[in-house]
């Protein structure tokens, strides 16, 4: 395949990456650990940890995982927010050869026990206040083995009698921890097809799906996230390379977005992560961050439009910022330009899926320019533009993006006829998402199929729409979705979170007409106190649409 797109790469971006220096994902850790032992890794709650006590303690949760009789390539269940634990718990289950499961804390019990019993988990490491939710499904599950995490541990609070485990079967990480230390670690030979993760899709479209992502897979777009953000760490006008870069980790760690940008390349680079557990309480986020110099700033638009609107946050310093990567959900224009007004820094939107470990498309960092695409593909990355039929459309036409390179999922677990849907014979993912790329290999996302409007027979995308509603003075957050109508057979509504009180649907509805062609405008224009969003702060437009469609079955 013709790589046209590598001509118009940032100086210092390689073509490839190389992910054979590595045998595993613990092979880098084991690097990062020997490489910067001193370093502190994370904090969270002001409590930090080191690559060497994560090193030491990872080995103990290791060894106590293998003397409870597992073997590699079984699987180890993650449930918890971003906490110190987390990292620790990570690094001892693939130690052990064993397979990591995250899984939203959030789930309800029937998201639970699906993933459980899809996953065939043995043991799982859970925050003590969800248990409830594990203690309804565990008996329908094949978990052996509960780890019981709190607040507290690793913060250095005094000794004391831990309460008793809500499950009678259960050990408490700090006692797990002292278990191991005195258990021998006997390490695990992996290999680059061996299991890493099953990264569980969001299930929009029905029971969610685990993505098996080898560890070359991960592997590969850690080394490729490296690669893309070397521009901004090296770009004079930015100052000199900080020592040691600060990332924040507002994304939760269970998402693949967070678990490789933040957490596993912030290890390769030795960085500095700074947990924050509930991204949705600014007011925390900021105490946490402002003793640091912030240097990479991973999150999506939501996030950074809420938090660019915070005058509390819009003080801080922010002299420091070299990398914003947004993703998860389309970049709106206005957003991009108030964080770029804000912090001096751009955002640089990329594009990826949990089967793409999962960067796979991202923009340059080493320009301030928003051009509304989600970028180049990245080192070692193919991305092809199908029709229906699985042929490349000419440049310039809307198709399927289909994405081919070494971070690409090895399949759905245990669901063959489930990746055989999306993978083409010759390799390529097809994500699902309808997009162009143009002639320098700059890919614009136009929409999911399914949130396709269809009015009077032409396409209309809502990313589109809302990235003009987003623009109108007084909006503070959008969606847009078809909704039925008897002429056009769908019509654009719009869901609008006011910025400005005083905002109304006809000022909405004059700014639309100035910006959309007649049947892009949206013909109605509800306000909300708050919008439906993922834990990872994607807007739910199937939440919306389901709402609609329910009160137009009532009969009036």
């Amino acid at each position: 395949m013709d790589r046209f797109w590598l001509k118009n790469y940032p100086e210092g971006v390689p073509a490839d990456i190389d992910p054979n220096q590595y045998s595993s994902l613990v092979q880098l850790l084991e690097e990062a650990f020997a490489k910067y032992r001193d370093r502190n890794a994370y904090v969270c709650f002001g409590k930090t940890i080191s690559f060497g006590e994560i090193d030491e303690m990872s080995k103990h949760f290791a060894a106590w995982l293998q003397s409870k009789g597992l073997a590699k390539g079984d699987r180890v269940a993650i449930m918890m927010p971003n906490l110190l634990q987390y990292p620790v718990a990570l690094a001892g289950v693939l130690r052990a050869g064993l397979t990591v499961v995250n899984v939203n804390p959030l789930y309800t019990a029937r998201e639970l026990e699906h993933q459980l019993k899809d996953s065939g988990a043995k043991a799982i490491v859970i925050l003590e206040n969800f248990v409830a939710t594990l203690q309804q499904v565990i008996g329908k599950s094949q978990v052996e083995h509960v780890v019981l995490c709190a607040f507290g541990d690793l913060l250095g609070a005094p000794a004391g009698a831990a309460p008793e485990p809500p499950l009678p079967d259960a050990i408490r990480f700090n006692a797990m921890l002292a278990e191991g230390s005195r258990l021998p670690f006997r390490p695990v030979a992996l290999t680059h097809e061996d299991v890493a993760f099953l990264q569980y899709t969001g299930g929009t479209t029905g029971l969610s799906k685990g993505a098996t992502l080898v560890h070359r897979n991960v592997i590969a777009n850690v080394l490729q996230s490296e690669a893309w953000m070397q521009p901004a760490l090296t770009n004079p006008k930015r100052g000199s390379p900080p020592e040691q870069l600060n990332f924040v980790c507002a994304l939760p760690l269970y998402h693949i977005f967070a678990m490789t940008v933040c957490c596993l390349l912030g290890m390769r680079v030795g960085g500095l992560n700074i947990l924050i557990p509930n991204p949705r309480d600014p007011a925390a986020l900021i105490k946490e961050i402002r003793p640091y110099k912030v240097h990479m700033f991973p999150a999506v638009n939501t996030l950074y439009n809420a938090l660019a609107n915070n005058a509390e946050f819009c003080a801080l310093d922010w002299s420091g910022l070299r990398v914003c990567n947004g993703g998860g959900m389309a970049v709106q224009g206005a957003v991009a330009e108030l964080w770029l007004r804000v912090t001096g820094c751009p955002i640089c939107e990329g594009y990826g899926l949990s089967e793409t470990s999962p960067s796979a498309v991202c923009n340059p960092t080493d320009t301030d320019e928003y051009n509304g695409t989600i970028g180049l593909p990245m080192p070692s990355t193919e991305i092809a533009i199908l029709n229906d039929a699985g042929d490349p459309v000419p440049l310039g036409e809307r198709g399927e993006i289909a994405i081919r390179g070494p971070q690409v999922m090895s399949g759905y677990w245990r669901q063959p006829g489930e990746t055989a849907n999306v993978m083409t014979p010759d390799g390529f993912f097809k994500s699902g998402d309808i997009g162009v790329m143009d002639s320098r290999g700059y890919v614009k996302i136009v929409d999911r199929k399914k949130d396709m409007i269809l009015v009077s027979g032409f396409n209309v995308y809502p990313n589109e729409v809302e990235d003009v509603i987003a623009a109108c003075p007084g909006v503070l957050e959008c969606a847009a979705i078809g909704v039925p109508d008897e002429n056009s057979g769908e019509v654009v509504k719009v869901f609008i979170v006011k910025k400005d009180k005083g905002l109304t649907a006809g000022d909405v509805m004059g700014y639309a007409a100035q910006h959309l062609t007649g049947y892009k405008k949206p013909k109605y224009v509800e306000f909300r106190a708050e919008l439906p969003k993922t834990n990872v702060g994607k807007i739910l437009r199937r939440e919306l649409r389901d709402a609609e469609l329910k009160k137009a079955a009532v009969p009036s």
